[in-house]
């Protein structure tokens, strides 16, 4: 293929479409095609959909209509969720090529290039990151009321912790110091063995952990019946596994948990996060809550902020209910008008601002190892990053100090946006000469 060949590629939704998408480039790459940038034509274009909600359909739909008109004459191939539930109706859009199914995700640049030796359906790098996601395993059997992904990306099945393994040193080979473990219910991971025996999480999390070169290991999303003992102490454990979690809550009421179809109560999960807590006091959680779910009282979504505010979670994502064809959810009556359902957003947003704030300001005065990731383009000078406990920093670009490394910093002051401090050492500072901790807080162990 020559050089002058172009590809776009547009991704919607979770961390699992991230990842393929990133694959599609790499072949694309080895291919001998280049991205298109902003107003060049695209030979080849993507669109990797997302249905989790009636706002990703339509997106997904818009941005389908978006390259075919800017790229007139691409071949155009649409995969994804939204792909998988209305083939037909993407396919009559005006220059569609191809609707892939999930199922035959991995071989979408063979069926479009059948004439081509296509490469290997895994990731070198991911594009504009400075933290890779890898895909473990795909599909749910989960089953909850409100989601159509069983559907549309059918039942769990697992990569193998040696494919795993080695598609993360590739990662570190090539500079990657985090990785995020990722995919659509991680919880299931089974290790996709022959011999009947399965692996489990916590298998996959020690075998990753031991990875030379690895700084940062974490996990994406996880519900809080899946942190059982063994996966609570392959994290706490870890050389360099993060001390911070995606703990999915929904709702922190029961009944709507129930309704919901969730396997776990507000209990469980509190005591998810009070045992990590007492294990490492710094040990921090992201979410997602879902608001305006059918039958939700007002004593069920004040349950939710109850929760919200005794966790003091790092970051909250918040969904209004989305009906979704095909899911029981949406033959419930008791539908939450979409006026209560606005009230109870902004009511998140504003405590979601509020603990947020509250959590980073425990942490003012400490020093904490921070991975830089971007410069920040509205304050020229500034670097930001996260610590391992996923809290964002921003701090004056000193030292020729570039995206992608560690530094220690002094964290000095909390704001709206996150943390302010100052770099005080780099890894090779002798407060922690060999990172022991892979970017932990810590006193040199």
């Amino acid at each position: 293929m020559s050089n002058h060949q172009k590809y776009k590629i547009v991704t919607l939704g979770c961390r699992t479409n991230q990842y393929e998408s990133q694959a599609y480039a790499d072949q694309l790459k080895t291919m001998g095609y280049t991205q298109a940038e902003d107003g060049e034509i695209a030979d080849v274009c993507i669109v990797n959909s997302c249905t989790v909600t009636e706002s990703a359909d339509l997106q997904s739909r818009y941005e389908v209509r978006q390259l075919a008109k800017k790229h007139p004459g691409a071949k155009l191939l649409i995969t994804g969720c939204a792909a998988e539930k209305a083939p037909e109706e993407l396919k009559s859009i005006p220059g569609v090529t191809d609707v892939i199914s999930n199922k035959d995700k991995e071989f979408l640049i063979a069926s479009a290039f059948p004439d081509t030796q296509v490469p290997e359906f895994a990731i070198e790098q991911f594009d504009s990151h400075t933290r890779a996601f890898v895909k473990v395993q795909d599909g749910c059997n989960s089953f909850c009321t409100y989601c159509i992904i069983p559907y549309v990306r059918g039942r769990s099945r697992s990569r193998t912790i040696a494919d795993v393994r080695r598609e993360v040193e590739g990662l570190v080979a090539n500079g990657y110091k985090e990785v995020v473990l990722t995919g659509i219910n991680i919880g299931d991971f089974d290790g996709n063995k022959q011999d009947g025996t399965k692996d489990t999480l916590a298998d996959l999390v020690r075998e990753i952990d031991t990875v030379d070169g690895l700084e940062r290991l974490r996990l994406s999303s996880i519900d809080p019946d899946e942190v059982d003992d063994n996966l609570a102490s392959a994290i706490l454990e870890g050389k360099k596994t993060c001390n911070s979690l995606h703990l999915v809550l929904q709702s922190g009421s029961n009944v709507i948990l129930k309704r919901m179809n969730r396997k776990y109560t507000r209990q469980i999960f509190l005591e998810t996060v009070d045992r990590l807590r007492k294990a490492d006091p710094e040990f921090t959680f992201t979410t997602d809550v879902i608001v305006g779910f059918p039958g939700e009282t007002d004593a069920d979504f004040a349950e939710t902020l109850v929760v919200m505010e005794e966790t003091e979670f790092a970051a909250v994502h918040m969904f209004p209910f989305s009906v979704r064809e095909r899911t029981r959810a949406a033959l419930m009556p008791n539908k939450v008008p979409l006026e209560k359902i606005k009230v109870r957003k902004q009511e998140v947003l504003r405590v979601k601002e509020q603990i947020s704030y509250k959590l980073h300001s425990k942490f003012v005065n400490k020093r904490m190892w921070v991975l830089t990731e971007s410069t920040d383009p509205v304050n020229p000078g500034t670097i930001t990053g996260h610590t391992s406990n996923f809290l964002k920093v921003s701090m004056p670009q000193i030292g020729g100090v570039l995206p992608n490394q560690l530094v220690e910093v002094e964290l000095l002051e909390n704001t709206p946006t996150g943390l302010w401090g100052e770099i005080v050492s780099f890894p090779s500072s002798p407060s922690c000469k060999t990172m022991c901790c892979g970017g932990k807080s810590c006193g040199s162990k």
